[in-house]
C-alpha cells in the first residue's frame, strides 16, 4: 500500500500558500456554515494532506471532516454563550432591581393629572389649609422672635451682674469690705429683673414654639406643594414659590445651629438671630403672593 501510494501520489510539498488558505476555509466553515456547506468545501480538498515536516497523510473522510467542523462551530458557539450569560448576571439583577422599583413607582404617575382623581384633596377645603396654617405660623414667628429675645435678655442680665461682682472693691487690710452702695443697688434692680424673667418661662416657651415652626412649618411648606401639583398637574414657579423654599431652609438652618448655642457659641447665637429675622421678613414679603393665589383657589376649586 504504501509504495502504490507513493507511486500514485509522489511527495511534493505543497506551497504554505495553499496550506494558509486550506486552513482558512476550514476556519471559515466551522464559524458560519453548517454540514452541508461544510462538506462541499471539504470536498474540493485532496484526499492527503501534509504535516509541517512534509509528510503525507491520508485526509480524513470527508463527511467526518465536515461533522468536526461542525462539532467545532458548536462548541465554539456554546462557550461563547456560556460567557455572555454569565458575563451579563449582574446586568440582569440590576435590570430586576429596577424593575421592581418602576413597579413600585407606577402608581405615582397617576398624581401627575389632575380632575379630581383625588377627591377631596382636590378640593378647596384641603388647598385653604395652607394659607390658614401659614398665617398662624407667621404670627407664632413673631412671638417666638419676642420670646428668644426675653431669654436672651435673662441670659445677658445674669451676665451683667457676674462683671458689677467683680467691680467690688477689695477688702481693706483689716478684712472688712468696703462698702459699694452704687454697685449693690444695681445688681439688686438687675437681680430682681433677672428673677421676673426666669419665673415667666421663656427659655421654655421660646423652644416650643421653635419646635412648632419647625415640624408644622416645614409640614405645611411641603404640603402646600404637594396640594397644588395635584390640583393643577404642575407647580408655578414664581416669588411666592421660591420664597416658601427659602424660608423652608433657613429653619432647618436656624434650628440646626441650637446646639452650638447651647455650648455658649456667640456666633451661633448671633447667626440664630439674624436668620430668623431673615426668615421673618421673607415671611411678611410673601403675604402679597399669597392672597392673590387664595383669590384663585377661589376661582377655580370647589368645596368641599
Amino acid at each position: 500500500c504504501k509504495q502504490l501510494l507513493k507511486s500514485k501520489y509522489p511527495l511534493q510539498p505543497l506551497p504554505s500558500t495553499m496550506l494558509s488558505v486550506s486552513r482558512s476555509v476550514e476556519s471559515a466553515s466551522s464559524a458560519s456554515l453548517g454540514l452541508k456547506n461544510a462538506a462541499k468545501l471539504t470536498s474540493n480538498l485532496p484526499a492527503f494532506s501534509h504535516t509541517s515536516s512534509g509528510a503525507v497523510r491520508p485526509r480524513i473522510s470527508r463527511t467526518r471532516s465536515a461533522s468536526l467542523i461542525v462539532a467545532r462551530r458548536e462548541n465554539n458557539e456554546h462557550a461563547f454563550e456560556t460567557k455572555k450569560v454569565v458575563g451579563q448576571q449582574p446586568i440582569d439583577s440590576w435590570w430586576l432591581l429596577g424593575a421592581s422599583l418602576t413597579t413600585f413607582m407606577a402608581p405615582a404617575q397617576d398624581a401627575m393629572a389632575k380632575g379630581g382623581d383625588f377627591g377631596i384633596l382636590e378640593g378647596r377645603s384641603v388647598a385653604l389649609l395652607h394659607p390658614l396654617i401659614m398665617s398662624s405660623l407667621f404670627v407664632a414667628t413673631g412671638y417666638a422672635g419676642y420670646l428668644g429675645w426675653q431669654h436672651r435678655s435673662t441670659r445677658t442680665k445674669g451676665e451683667e451682674i457676674s462683671e458689677l461682682k467683680k467691680q467690688f472693691p477689695k477688702p481693706d487690710a483689716d478684712g472688712n469690705a468696703v462698702g459699694a452702695p452704687a454697685l449693690e443697688a444695681q445688681i439688686a434692680t438687675l437681680t430682681a429683673e433677672r428673677k421676673e424673667l426666669v419665673a415667666r418661662g421663656f427659655r421654655d416657651k421660646h423652644w416650643n414654639y421653635g419646635n412648632v415652626l419647625l415640624s408644622l412649618g416645614v409640614l405645611t411648606s411641603v404640603a402646600g406643594g404637594m396640594n397644588t401639583f395635584m390640583r393643577t398637574g404642575k407647580l408655578f414657579p414664581g416669588p411666592h414659590l421660591y420664597a416658601g423654599v427659602g424660608i423652608t431652609v433657613l429653619w432647618a438652618m436656624a434650628a440646626a445651629l441650637v446646639p452650638y448655642m447651647q455650648k455658649g457659641n456667640n456666633t451661633a447665637r448671633n447667626a440664630h438671630i439674624a436668620l430668623n429675622c431673615v426668615n421673618l421678613g421673607l415671611f411678611a414679603w410673601q403675604i402679597p403672593t399669597g392672597i392673590e393665589i387664595v383669590f384663585k383657589v377661589f376661582q377655580f376649586t370647589k368645596w368641599p
